[in-house]
């Protein structure tokens, strides 16, 4: 899961290198936590969100295929 999150996130951005993602597991679930400059949240959030709901909405399926659940989080 955290290397789609990780091509996805490198894709999308401007500045991939400085994209960071941090993965806390705690049981089932794994809270994934994405810093990122700030002039590139806006790129990853979208329009209305869009985008940011796309990625969540993947990332979770695909976690559900290995019987986990996944959560991302942006911090600034």
């Amino acid at each position: 899961m955290r290397e789609f999150l990780e091509f996805v996130v490198r894709q999308l951005v401007e500045f991939p290198d400085e994209a960071i993602i941090t993965e806390i597991p705690s049981g089932r679930t794994t809270v994934f936590r994405l810093q990122l400059r700030q002039s590139d949240v806006g790129r990853i959030i979208g329009r209305n969100g869009q985008t940011i709901q796309s990625i969540r909405a993947l990332l979770s399926s695909a976690a559900s295929r290995h019987n986990q659940r996944a959560t991302l989080e942006i911090v600034e």
